[in-house]
């Protein structure tokens, strides 16, 4: 059976189920007997097993040592047997289809592979019940689908599966039944045949919501703001992008659609400096024709970037939303790198009332935050740099569908102000939502280019897979 959670405190519930957060109140049973859990350790013996939204795999371990942590086949009882180690890790990322190099490190992986290796070691334990937490976030729709058989066939064999989630078409696709949690409270749990997507999410944030083209006041300016011919970038012996060229319109959205790898964050980080230069192409940014080397020239040249991974490279989770805002603005703002505690005040402040960021105040820690005012807070910051183009990689990723839906909200906000927008993500729908125009990548090549009345589900897809 599978039972999908969404919404309000859903990792603090996984976090109690596999012990790394104690309950205060309250007892759990498994086949109708009391458990108390001592460990994460203990959890996964009384085969409950965990496969975390937020990455836990060891960086400069190859993908194999990674999908067998913990679990390595030994020689002697001492040796960890490499060869037999390797094996196993090619046989359970074949089984479910993941293609993926076992000798690669997972540094070099992208973020949605990153989490193929997370989902693969979960499912090498023998579970019982199986916990997933946001486990498509990164994924493209293939590998999303290619999971949805994963799970059924799970389901199948008998394994209990909670899937944490808040994307609705998953939901229905393969729950039995789901359970809508709001701010830790239980607001109720329905058979998903009784119930449609239109009652879970008015279930889930209190209010009706949907997903429709974003209202424009304006419309794009005829102006260039960002122009790119023949972008060539070539990464571990082949090409990651192929001869791309494209426009940039003054207050236009523009989506860059593709699969997992077809080339879309390399395109961003790439823009942005992140990368160092291409191996070949031309852009011209506002008449400046300096491709940024480095993410600070990129700032300069009046560029942000939003990454994929918010927690990982986009904000000071320790630190607080003061300290975050005020990250960029040293070298924009200030001669020797030094900023008033008053004007960073007041540049947070800002950013809390501009983009409605629920919190105490700009003292306020960024770990504590709800994942949408996480993303609030990264993009506070960026336009605190008053950039001319932004770069969004999946900026909706993780987040709730309220907080979606004020995402898409603002994107259309500043595209009517005239900021110039780039557009990433693996939910195809948004493209609809938010895009003006898109292009879409097929292994680092441009396979199409669509207006916002051209797009649909299928003709994204098709392009996306036109070799």
């Amino acid at each position: 059976m599978v039972d999908t959670i969404s919404r309000g405190f859903r990792s603090s519930e996984r976090r109690q189920r596999t012990d790394t957060q104690d309950p205060t109140t309250g007892t759990m049973k498994i086949d109708g007997h009391p458990l108390t859990l001592a460990s994460p350790r203990e959890a996964e013996a009384n085969g409950i097993v965990i496969m975390h939204q937020e990455l836990s795999l060891v960086p400069e371990m190859t993908v194999a040592e990674n999908v067998m942590l913990g679990h390595e086949p030994v020689r002697k009882n001492i040796f960890i047997n490499r060869k037999s180690l390797r094996e196993q890790a090619e046989s359970v990322l074949s089984r479910f289809g993941f293609a993926l190099d076992v000798d690669k490190p997972v540094k070099d992986l992208r973020v949605g592979e990153q989490q193929l290796v997370e989902i693969a070691r979960a499912l090498l334990m023998d579970a019982r019940v199986l916990i997933m937490d946001e486990p498509t976030s990164a994924l493209s729709q293939t590998e999303s689908d290619i999971l949805m058989e994963v799970i059924r066939d799970l389901a199948f064999q008998g394994v209990a599966v909670i899937y944490i989630s808040h994307r609705m078409d998953e939901v229905f696709e393969i729950s039995d039944r789901v359970t809508v949690l709001r701010d830790g409270d239980l607001i109720g749990s329905k058979l998903v045949a009784d119930t449609n997507p239109g009652e879970l999410v008015e279930m889930m944030v209190g209010r009706t919501v949907e997903i429709i083209k974003v209202d424009r006041k304006t419309q794009p300016s005829p102006q260039v703001v960002l122009k790119v011919e023949n972008m060539t970038l070539n990464h571990g012996g082949r090409a990651v992008l192929d001869d791309v060229s494209f426009e940039l319109r003054k207050g236009e959205v523009l989506g860059i659609g593709g699969l997992l790898g077809a080339g879309r964050t390399e395109l961003l980080e790439s823009l942005f400096g992140a990368r160092g230069r291409p191996d070949a192409g031309h852009m011209e940014l506002n008449g400046n024709t300096r491709w940024p080397s480095t993410p600070a020239e990129g700032v300069k040249a009046g560029l942000a970037l939003i990454t994929e991974d918010r927690k990982g490279n986009g904000l000071l989770l320790e630190r607080s939303i003061r300290d975050n805002v005020a990250l960029p603005l040293l070298p924009l703002k200030t001669k020797y790198g030094l900023m008033s505690p008053h004007m960073e005040t007041a540049e947070a402040a800002n950013a809390i009332e501009k983009l409605r960021i629920v919190a105490r105040g700009p003292d306020h820690v960024v770990g504590r935050l709800s994942g949408g005012n996480q993303q609030k807070v990264v993009l506070g910051k960026w336009l605190a740099t008053q950039p001319q183009v932004l770069l969004l990689d999946e900026p909706t990723r993780g987040i709730d569908i309220g907080a979606k839906e004020e995402i898409y909200t603002l994107i259309g906000k500043l595209a009517d102000s005239g900021l110039s927008v780039l557009f990433v993500s693996s939910e195809i729908p948004e493209y609809l939502a938010v895009c003006d125009r898109m292009i879409v990548l097929c292994e680092g090549r441009i396979t199409g280019e669509l207006t916002n009345d051209e797009m649909s589900v299928d003709t994204i897809k098709e392009l996306a897979m036109r070799f």
